[in-house]
């Protein structure tokens, strides 16, 4: 779904891409992890049609971006690291109207599933002024898929969210992969990453240094030394816990 070949983007004289190169398999979720500054946001704008590259070729759900851009934009929907939903409205408005704007018939029947889909229905009616951070970003996420792109770009999607937020929003990814819409998403945090993705491949001062699952990539450290000892609950255990798994709140 998406094939990106030695990509290359400068700001001025300070190079950011330096010839990267991935691909994404449909309904697939891969993970472009790197630190601030590593070129992850620069990828993303430039296969969403926001920014030109200089050199290179990069095609999403069978497009090109440099050529096409009008066809990958009708293929793709964008959440970036902030989210974007109007606070004055509530969810089930923010939904309507952005169906609306898409032109698409009953608006309110693709907002309710949109809302049951993201486990957000008791809250639909209140002003998203209220809602949590890992309700705001589920939000987000569900406006991004009204329409049913076949292709979403993540842009660090749990940045100032607190644990439980964070896990809520990697529930909605993984559901978003099960039923077929293909994910790129970059992430800073190494656990986002181990949670979520099927391919990782880590981008480094603006080349993808290593790409591949998991396990090809633990592969890549010397053998672990077997030690038997008590399994001791995870920080993530004693959190859930305490304050339950419940996502509405």
């Amino acid at each position: 779904m998406i094939q990106v070949q030695g990509l290359q983007k400068a700001y001025g004289t300070v190079q950011v891409l330096h010839g990267v190169d991935f691909e994404v398999a449909k309904g697939g979720i891969f993970a472009l992890l790197g630190s601030n500054g590593a070129g992850k946001t620069t990828v993303v704008k430039i296969l969403s049609t926001l920014l030109k590259a200089d050199a290179g070729t990069a095609r999403v759900n069978g497009f090109d971006v440099g050529r096409q851009p009008a066809d990958v934009r009708e293929s793709i929907s964008l959440t970036g690291q902030f989210a974007a939903v109007d606070e004055i409205l509530t969810g089930r408005e923010n939904l309507v109207l952005v169906a609306q704007l898409r032109h698409l018939k009953k608006p309110g029947r693709i907002a309710d599933d949109l809302l049951a889909r993201f486990s957000l229905t008791d809250a639909a009616a209140r002003k998203v002024s209220t809602y949590s951070g890992g309700m705001r970003r589920r939000l987000d996420i569900a406006m991004s898929l009204v329409g049913n792109p076949p292709v979403i770009f993540l842009d660090e999607p749990t940045t100032g969210l607190d644990p439980q937020g964070r896990i809520e929003v990697w529930q909605s990814v993984k559901e978003l992969a099960g039923r077929g819409t293909t994910v790129l998403l970059t992430t800073q945090y190494l656990e986002e990453a181990e949670q979520l993705a099927d391919r990782i491949a880590i981008l480094h001062e603006g080349r993808i240094i290593v790409n591949g699952t998991l396990d090809e990539l633990k592969r890549l450290l010397p053998p672990a030394k077997v030690e038997y000892v008590e399994k001791q609950p995870t920080l993530e255990d004693v959190f859930l816990a305490v304050v339950g798994a419940g996502t509405d709140r």
